[in-house]
């Protein structure tokens, strides 16, 4: 079986869990489980595909939910026009970190290193103004209606959280058969032969973060209508940066379904870690240290790559 088929049929699979799942608490994991998938794959469109590290994509999810709460609460805007504004705000910022980094040609652990800062400066100008809620956050008004985009029944979250992952593994199926993302991984594996080649490199790695960044902050936007709340060390904090990056190297960099493999298996180990011990402190950072130094040991391709090789395997035997 090949990775696209099994994700194929997980997806299938994780369809039904709202028609079948009656637990509150379930499916509120699977929704976690969709949202973070979703997350991951706006990384996966930068660093997967494009081999950029970013280690401050809580930048962009920060955007898209402050963004839109900031709108509804303080100006009155309509959710739907608000959340537009928000996702199409963290693409912007995404385009103009680009412009600026990309230009001098920053990359590796220095291109790491400048999205961790942005992320972090966010954090600390969020947590110092009124206007943003300071350091308590912000709280949307519960007002069930489709209007407002907050809806009574969560099983309308997790089909749109659904949806979200299917227009994700769209993009990424689109990045793997057109030519900007043929140029994109000709850059990832290369930045001099691609130039050499006639790309730019600027510009194709500034249309990368701002795609990249649209898709975080709408994570972000789903995130603040599903839980009506925010604050700077959720949306800006480095735990939504390493979840981002996490789901990608577990399930498998630059593949279509890498990040929904990588979601799955690290929340299932989050969540019976804390079944486990009564939800110990820092137990899930302890378990995400754990987890990326065994899958970059054992699992350089991520689980993408166990079904790969699985593939390459069958020739060998027969031709044995």
């Amino acid at each position: 079986m090949s990775a696209r088929t099994a994700g194929i049929i997980l997806l299938a699979l994780l369809l039904c869990v709202p028609f079948t799942v009656r637990s509150e608490f379930w499916l509120s994991f699977w929704l976690l489980v969709l949202m973070f998938t979703f997350l991951g794959q706006s990384w996966n469109v930068l660093g997967g595909y494009g081999g950029q590290f970013s280690f401050g994509h809580a930048l962009f999810f920060g955007i898209g939910a402050y963004g839109t709460a900031v709108l509804q609460v303080r100006h009155g805007v309509n959710a739907y026009v608000a959340g537009a504004s928000a996702i199409a705000l963290g693409a912007l910022v995404g385009g103009a970190i680009g412009l600026l980094v990309f230009r001098y040609r920053l990359r590796g652990a220095y291109f790491a290193l400048v999205t961790l800062a942005f992320a972090e400066v966010a954090r600390v100008l969020v947590s110092s103004f009124h206007y943003t809620g300071s350091g308590f956050g912000m709280l949307i008004p519960l007002s069930r209606s489709i209007e407002n985009f907050q809806f009574a029944d969560r099983r309308v979250f997790y089909l749109i959280a659904w949806v979200l992952v299917v227009i994700g593994c769209l993009i990424a199926v689109w990045l793997e058969n057109s030519r900007f993302g043929a140029q994109l991984m000709a850059v990832r594996e290369n930045e001099d032969a691609a130039q050499a080649l006639g790309i730019d490199l600027v510009r194709t790695k500034v249309l990368a973060i701002t795609l990249s960044g649209g898709m975080a902050a709408t994570v972000g936007v789903f995130y603040v209508q599903n839980y009506l709340f925010v604050d700077s060390h959720i949306a800006f904090g480095p735990a939504m940066s390493i979840e981002a990056l996490l789901v990608c190297i577990v399930g498998g960099l630059g593949t279509v379904f890498g990040p929904l493999f990588g979601a799955v298996i690290l929340h299932a180990m989050g969540e019976a870690a804390k079944q486990t011990t009564g939800n110990a402190p820092g137990l899930n950072l302890v378990l995400y240290g754990i987890v990326l130094i065994v899958a970059l040991r054992f699992l350089p391709y991520g689980v993408a790559g166990l079904f790969a090789r699985k593939v390459r395997r069958k020739p060998d035997v027969a031709d044995a």
